[in-house]
């Protein structure tokens, strides 16, 4: 089976047709870099990328802050690739008459300056200043587009809420619209082995510490030599850049000054968990610009829930919703019934098409295009809607009741959503999940009479009681063959200090139960009285064939990826029997 789109039927035009329409028509410059100078002084490094011959372009911006190009060594092959963050973009844009302006943020590769918190509100300001300077360049014609995985999504994001006049478009992929419940405290739980690794990754970029990036999977090329000095530096200039950017935060005690959404810094009391995401800024986006919201079914922790709720909250009438059976990046096409590991989708091609209907006014058709397209794995189709989620009435699976035992040592493997987040190269998800349920309570429905499709977000309620003060909930769904054979489909995660309930703000909206993760509402459990709590579990679209069984299972913790909850107290777990539930949004 493939991801593939030819006999779908859910594009009147699909990306493969789209592609024959589009094929490479200028050739590319070689990149032309130089320092442009912020507010405060701070030059940042950019490169620009131009289609030859093209004249005045629309330009696409790629802000990173994982090395704009790496400079190669001596010798090194003549195919290595320099930019492998931007070649993608490179190679998909400016054959085709875009420019590519390439951003090393302040306090990263080239650029000087040093970085005070992840994705800071001063890179934000930035990235105005880049887009001013772009739009004074003599082979723009004014127009701007931004798009980038991950960080670099979510700064295009950022870009487009300053309101600067020059962008019309963004396209942020498999991003984040809230940084702390959809990255860092899924759930209101710390993802504290993402903290590590994410942070040696940075110390590694932006430290030029090459011994730490042998351990990576994207930057561990031994012929990346530090990054890329601009055209006239020899290497001068990128070395002192380097040297302030020893000053940078260091994630691991970053992320931990905000154990709840509101928390501030002490230093800076309107600095908190809500200042490093997009949605924070987003009332400032202007209703003209269009938006493109991508993401997978495995995309981290939380990244599909973004691109959902920014595609509900954005009151934008151009806006479109892409979701594939991919990991982080689309790097992987996670359906244990996929033809091939890497995508076959062309889900680039859908984004050229969005910049080419939206930057480059050409006649596309994507007006004729439904605007939310989702992929179900099993059944290995797509499919087409006018909204999300889907309009079913969910089906209701009692559970079981009994008393659980937190099991501290529970982990849910090596292989999980959450490793390409920090630039491991998983490739095989939850291949070893089977017999991972066994020290769970597991609550297991009938024989389904038929093929049956969830598509949506499950809501879990239980009724529980506990033996101590907090604890965490982590929530399994799982597909049971006639065999036995269990497969993981998703999962959802709740810390249960964080159970109170709360209106969603215009511009963060999500679906199913929303948590405000305030320190106001956070209030801990009283051992022994029994207490409602209710998680959407994270989206999906799968088919569970007929004579399998699904299965929820239940633990209160993951070592593999979440901290202890409560430190040192395994708590005991009372759940009430048929008042417990889930509620499943299935179709057949």
């Amino acid at each position: 089976m493939t991801d593939e789109t030819e006999a779908a039927g859910a594009w009147r035009v699909t990306p493969h047709a789209y592609a024959e329409r589009r094929p490479p028509t200028f050739p590319a410059s070689p990149p032309a870099s130089c320092y442009v100078t912020m507010r405060d002084g701070v030059r940042l490094a950019v490169d620009v990328h131009l289609p030859e011959g093209a004249g005045p372009v629309p330009a696409i911006l790629i802000l990173t802050p994982y090395y704009r190009r790496f400079r190669l060594a001596l010798g090194a092959p003549p195919d290595t690739e320099a930019a492998p963050g931007a070649a993608k973009f490179r190679d998909l844009f400016v054959p085709r008459g875009y420019a590519l302006v390439v951003v090393d943020v302040r306090g990263t590769g080239a650029s000087f300056g040093t970085r005070d918190s992840f994705r800071s509100p001063r890179e934000r300001d930035d990235h105005a200043e880049i887009a001013d300077w772009v739009v004074r360049q003599p082979w723009s014609n004014g127009a701007i587009g931004a798009t980038g995985i991950s960080y670099v999504g979510a700064a295009a994001d950022f870009l487009a809420s300053t309101g600067h006049p020059a962008v019309r478009a963004i396209a942020p992929l498999f991003s984040v619209w809230d940084t702390w419940s959809n990255h860092y405290y899924p759930g209101g739980l710390l993802l504290n082995r993402l903290a590590e690794t994410y942070d040696a990754l940075m110390v590694g970029l932006d430290h030029d510490r090459r011994d730490l990036l042998a351990a990576t999977a994207y930057f561990g090329n031994p012929h990346f030599q530090g990054p890329m000095p601009v055209d006239g530096d020899n290497g001068a200039m990128a070395q002192q850049a380097v040297a302030e950017h020893l000053g940078n935060f260091r994630m691991v005690d970053f992320i931990r000054e905000f154990p709840c959404r509101d928390d501030a810094l002490p230093y800076n009391p309107g600095f908190t968990g809500t200042s490093f995401s997009p949605f924070a800024y987003a009332a400032n986006l202007r209703s003209d610009v269009a938006v493109y919201c991508v993401s997978g079914w495995m995309d981290g922790a939380g990244f599909s829930n973004g691109a959902i709720s920014r595609f509900l909250s954005l009151p934008n009438p151009n806006k479109h919703l892409l979701l594939g059976p991919w990991d982080h990046g689309a790097r992987s096409n996670v359906s244990p019934w996929r033809r091939t590991v890497v995508p076959e989708f062309p889900w680039t091609t859908e984004i050229l098409r969005f910049f080419d209907h939206y930057l480059m006014g050409h006649d596309t058709g994507l007006q004729h295009e439904s605007p939310v397209h989702s992929y179900t794995i099993g059944a290995e189709s797509w499919h087409e809607a006018q909204s999300w989620p889907p309009q079913v009435a969910p089906t209701v699976m009692p559970l079981d009741g009994g008393t659980y035992q937190a099991d501290f040592a529970i982990g849910t493997g090596a292989n999980t959503r959450y490793g390409r987040l920090a630039a491991f190269d998983v490739r095989d998800y939850y291949a070893d999940w089977h017999g991972r349920d066994a020290k769970m309570l597991c609550s297991t429905g009938e024989k389904l009479a038929r093929d049956t499709v969830l598509t949506g977000h499950p809501v879990l309620t239980l009724h529980l009681s506990c033996s101590e003060p907090d604890a965490a909930i982590h929530a399994y769904l799982e597909d049971v063959a006639p065999d036995g054979t269990c497969r993981y489909v998703t999962e959802g995660m709740l810390r249960a200090l964080h159970r109170q309930e709360s209106a969603a703000p215009a511009l963060h909206q999500v679906v199913g139960p929303r948590h405000s993760f305030a320190r106001a509402d956070a209030k801990p459990l009283v051992p022994g009285e029994v207490t409602e709590l209710r998680v959407a579990l994270l989206p999906t679209s799968w088919m569970f064939r007929a004579g399998h069984r699904i299965r929820v299972a239940i633990a209160a913790a993951d070592s593999d990826n979440f901290g202890q909850v409560p430190h040192g107290r395994p708590p005991v777990l009372t759940i009430a029997g048929g008042r417990s539930r889930i509620e499943l949004p299935l179709t057949r």
